[in-house]
């Protein structure tokens, strides 16, 4: 087994919710609600779950872009959590993030050769004609020209874009790379091929990747492993095979059957959700899944469910389906 090399335990993030004359804390946003995993070397981790669960937050939690409220992140066996400022700066050569949309995140005033080499500047890695060498050598490793340095983000399409910001994420040879959502905003044909690089690029640099995205296929194809959320908790993990081949959590099971099978003589039975998802500024007392359960039992509202082991490293949080014990709150 490959060493870990980032373990998440207990990790919590709630958004103050501010009001009155005073802006007193009135409530909170529970965005991210105490879930644990770990990465190891080299390996894909795909974080999946429906908008709002909190998949970007922890994303952006791990790389300390936003603070936590609770938890521990362990990065090669340090806990990041606790380290300030200048000591997190050092650390960020190691792990680099790349957004979901592809133009917001790019400075529009900066060429696309200061952008991708303002790492290097920030970490004083390298500068003057070694630096516009090394920029020119991302670019060509991501699928562009040299010359596509002296242009600036507008002259390019959304794809190229992305390529953009996968080698200003590479500059500084990073271990870790959470890729948050990273196809999305693309079109499906230029989608395959930004998965496809990100693909040879793990190989070719040793990358580990968190990747976050809603697109169970997507998922299915870049993980070793799989990761679900809902409503700022991991109700399922598991490996990639594992998961997609016999989910154990209903919520897991209604994600995939609804997915689409290119084949209309093939039909498939649909597991439809009851209801919307609850607001995660009050979530449901139990299990946060119940209230659109079909196997919903009493205990489910009154105590939660504990996350365990089901056998092979398969992970699940629902005790009428997948076994394991309820929690006393």
């Amino acid at each position: 087994m490959a060493e870990k090399l980032l373990d998440v335990r207990n990790l919590k993030k709630h958004f103050p919710i501010k009001g009155g004359v005073l802006s007193k804390t009135i409530g909170y946003v529970y965005a991210v609600d105490g879930i644990s995993f770990f990465l190891r070397k080299g390996e894909t981790l795909g974080l999946v779950g429906e908008s709002g669960c909190g998949k970007s937050t922890t994303g952006r939690l791990i790389l300390r872009l936003i603070e936590l409220t609770e938890g521990d992140v362990f990065f090669e066996g340090q806990n990041i959590s606790v380290l300030n400022k200048q000591q997190m700066r050092a650390l960020r050569r190691d792990m680099q993030i790349i957004f979901q949309d592809p133009y917001a995140s790019l400075n529009p005033r900066m060429t696309v050769g200061k952008i991708v080499g303002e790492p290097l500047r920030i970490h004083q890695v390298t500068r003057g004609k070694e630096l516009d060498e090394r920029v020119e050598e991302l670019l060509e490793k991501v699928g562009l020209h040299p010359e596509h340095s002296r242009r600036y983000p507008h002259e390019f399409s959304g794809g190229q874009r992305q390529r953009i910001g996968i080698a200003r994420a590479l500059a500084l040879n990073p271990k870790l790379i959470v890729a948050d959502e990273p196809v999305s905003a693309l079109d499906v044909s230029i989608q395959a091929q930004v998965i496809n690089l990100l693909q040879d690029l793990k190989q070719e640099f040793e990358l580990s990747y968190l990747f976050i995205a809603h697109d169970l296929s997507v998922v299915e194809y870049m993980s070793d492993r799989v990761a679900v959320m809902y409503l700022g908790k991991i109700v399922e993990l598991a490996s990639s095979s594992a998961l997609y081949r016999s989910p154990k959590h209903p919520y897991t099971q209604a994600l995939l059957s609804a997915v689409p099978i290119p084949d209309p003589r093939t039909e498939k039975k649909r597991q439809i959700l009851e209801g919307d998802v609850p607001s995660p500024i009050n979530p449901p007392r139990g299990c946060h899944f119940h209230t659109r359960c079909i196997y919903r039992k009493d205990e489910c509202s009154q105590f939660e469910p504990a996350f365990v082991d089901v056998g092979d490293g398969h992970y699940a949080a629902c005790p009428v389906r997948a076994g394991g014990d309820f929690i006393r709150l």
